[in-house]
């Protein structure tokens, strides 16, 4: 659980959070079928015209799918001809305009990155480009740090193995100025990121790679990258309702969009003006003209946009964790994983989120089959949809892998995988391993809670949960680097945090030990042993609101002309700004920060339930008991972070269930590091649903009791109004 998680999109700390989903694999897990349910695999149904459409049909209307989406466009393709194309819902649900696979226009988030590798391809079959080069030599004297000896490639481009840090969109480059317009070598120049992990070693989900990739082949083609998609890509598909550029008839064409309480968004725009890693929009009909060409290897009829040795090197997987595992090919990525069996190499897909959009793409080049799914809003639908159709139609797929008779490892060497784990792009997702008896691994997190491990080879793991399978990646001297898991981001990796090495006046058996040596490991803290932490000294203003943004993987506001006039020169200024644009802050009565003051316990819970309280309902911890003294003005923000959990030990309840937050004290460094690593760590979506669950189950007997009284009540009226009748006649006869 971090902030980010809970800003509406009015604010600018929304839009950072919208800007990271974008071509973002769903943090929700799949819903998939217990392993008991998968001992006895179904005969595989043939896929045809009327069996395809009778289950779309089926499943788009069921009570599991209807949740998911406003509107739907669908088209599957088998050996070169459309066998269901179909529309569901509303393309815009206000004007009752119908999804449409033909006329409904969508953005394709990341799928638009499988047409950016395939025109880099292109150029590759001409010569123009070499996939093991270094990217300098194609970006026309740009440069980038890399403290490495190894360059960054083509092929990692491609393949998602850069090792740059993480640059994703920022807060700035989602807007309604639809007239702005900033060209792709611009924005690269002005965010070019460094290279963090050796290239090649590592997988992490790369926007900005992609990006580049794009720019590449504008530079190579000589053409505005728009304008080669369109000759080069689209018009010989006849592809003549897709484009990289949000204007005219497919800005009238575009489905509307919708955000997760079903409110339409509006018309938005992303920076660069043309994106060649998520900006691309097109329709279900033409996505499905681009599969029949690629299964046909990349024919369609008298053109071609690929050749087949081309086609099958876009088909091979590049890199894995673990053979169950894939990690991409050249411009596509892995599947979802189905219980028992991992991700099939046999299949390739593309997954696409953007504000208010997902869309979903894989192919099954050795079934000759298609499938393309797009909805205006985004959701876990398409898990659901890969997973029921696949076990439908091509239940091979699922059949549990042969794992052969691995024997787990003794408790001694499965530590060798204990520590803190965050993922390479989202910070702020942490997983917990440890070592726990009878248990073995267990793994947790925020999100998914706890879950044993089972050993099954090396460094491959089934989960208790769904049966899902977690693997690690090993560096060159053995030791333990990365983790590939199923359900916060399947799109990258994972890094195991640092040994941390303490602090002088830390004690390793402080109650504090752990949130403070959590947050050295994953560098949130400086990792040196000789330093002193100074746990008890109190934590300022600025420093709470800084921590709290950056392990909510949130970057400082860019607005120069500052809320407070004492920010002016302050090394938190930019967060501080942040937190006021988002409403987290709003200063003192004086007008003023004051930054550098100590903050109190109740301030500090102020800032937090500001945020919170966007996601979650603040009366919902009104029957949180206190004690100790509190300030009206914080009671409820109290409640609320103690009805969470965001405590640190030094808080108790006591015999009567009351607790003393202590609201009035100073926050000291020890404490707020326990703040921060139960931000990181505790599930409190489970926590309001068990509450909320609570009351709805506590209000449904007074409720049934007032449908008694009103009933009652009605044939009161009933009675009385049918003897006045009666009384009426009788006048009226008389």
């Amino acid at each position: 659980m971090t902030i980010a998680a809970y800003l509406t999109k009015e604010s600018r700390l929304a839009k950072a959070m919208v800007a990271g989903l974008l071509s973002l694999s769903l943090l929700a897990p799949a819903v998939h079928a217990s392993p008991e349910e998968e001992a006895t695999q179904p005969k595989a149904a043939v896929l045809n015209a009327e069996t395809a459409s009778a289950f779309l049909d089926e499943f788009f209307n069921s009570d599991v799918a209807k949740p998911h989406y406003v509107g739907a466009s669908v088209v599957i393709v088998k050996d070169g001809e459309v066998v269901a194309q179909k529309g569901y819902g509303y393309a815009d649900k206000e004007a009752e305009i119908e999804a449409d696979p033909v006329e409904s226009v969508f953005r394709m988030a990341s799928v638009s990155k499988t047409f950016n590798a395939v025109a880099a391809m292109q150029l590759v079959e001409q010569g123009k480009i070499g996939l093991q080069d270094d990217i300098s030599s194609y970006l026309d004297g740009m440069t980038y740090d890399n403290p490495f000896d190894t360059p960054v490639t083509v092929e990692h481009l491609l393949t998602h193995t850069t090792g740059f840090r993480i640059q994703d969109p920022t807060p700035e480059d989602i807007h309604f100025d639809l007239d702005q317009r900033v060209e792709i070598e611009e924005y690269v120049r002005q965010h070019m990121p460094p290279v963090e992990r050796e290239p090649g070693s590592s997988y992490m989900y790369d926007n900005f790679a992609s990006m580049l990739l794009g720019l590449i082949v504008q530079n190579v083609s000589g053409m505005p990258y728009e304008s080669y998609m369109q000759e080069r890509v689209f018009e010989p598909l006849q592809m003549n309702n897709s484009s990289f550029e949000l204007q005219g008839e497919l800005i009238e064409k575009l489905a509307e969009e919708y955000d997760a309480a079903f409110n339409p968004i509006g018309v938005y725009a992303v920076t660069p003006t043309v994106m060649p890693q998520g900006g691309m929009l097109s329709t279900a009909e033409d996505i499905g003209k681009f599969m029949i060409a690629f299964l046909n290897g990349g024919a369609a009829g008298d053109h071609r946009i690929l050749s087949e040795s081309t086609v099958e090197m876009m088909e091979e997987y590049r890199s894995s964790v673990h053979p169950l595992l894939p990690d991409t090919t050249y411009g596509f990525e892995a599947p979802f994983q189905l219980p028992g069996a991992g991700s099939s190499s046999a299949i390739i897909t593309k997954a696409g989120d953007i504000v208010g959009t997902s869309t979903y793409m894989f192919l099954i080049p050795e079934q000759n089959t298609g499938v393309f799914v797009a909805y205006n809003k985004t959701g876990a639908l398409r898990n659901l949809l890969y997973t029921q159709l696949m076990t439908k139609f091509f239940p091979a797929y699922a059949e549990p892998a042969d794992l052969g008779n691995f024997k787990p490892q003794p408790a001694e060497q499965l530590a060798a995988f204990e520590g803190y784990y965050s993922d390479l792009r989202m910070k702020s997702l942490v997983s917990v391993l440890e070592v726990q008896g009878e248990h073995g691994l267990v793994v947790s997190d925020a999100i998914i809670g706890p879950r044993p491990l089972k050993q099954v080879d090396r460094n491959l793991f089934v989960d208790s949960l769904t049966n899902q399978f977690t693997a690690f990646q090993m560096d060159e001297d053995g030791e333990v680097a990365y983790m590939k898991e199923p359900y916060l981001n399947p799109l990258g990796y994972a890094g195991k945090g640092a040994k941390a090495e303490g602090y002088r006046d830390v004690a390793t058996d402080s109650p504090y030990a752990e949130p403070i040596h959590m947050l050295q490991s994953l560098g949130y803290y400086t990792n040196n042993g000789d330093e002193s932490f100074y746990p008890e000294k109190g934590a300022t203003r600025a420093q709470f609101v800084e921590h709290i943004l950056r392990i909510s993987g949130l970057k400082g506001s860019k607005t120069k002309e500052l809320a407070f006039a004492d920010l002016e020169g302050h090394p938190s200024a930019a967060y501080v700004q942040l937190a006021y644009e988002s409403g987290m802050v709003k200063g003192t009565t004086s007008g003023k920060f004051a930054p550098d003051r100590t903050i109190t316990r109740q301030e500090a819970a102020v800032i937090l339930w500001r945020a919170l309280s966007l996601k979650y309902p603040a009366n919902l911890f009104d029957e949180v008991s206190l004690s100790g003294e509190v300030d009206e003005w914080a009671k409820q923000a109290v409640q609320m972070i103690v009805g969470l959990g965001v405590i640190g030990p030094e808080i108790g309840i006591s015999d009567d269930g009351a607790t003393d937050f202590l609201a009035k004290e100073q926050l000291t460094r020890e404490q707020e590091a326990a703040i921060l690593f139960k931000l990181l760590t505790q599930q409190t979506d489970q926590i309001v649903a068990s509450l909320m669950a609570k009351q709805n189950a506590e209000a449904a007997p007074e409720a049934a009791m007032q449908d008694e009284e009103v009933e009652a009540e009605a044939g009161v009226n009933t009675e009385a109004e049918a003897a006045a009748a009666t009384d009426e006649e009788s006048a009226d006869a008389a």
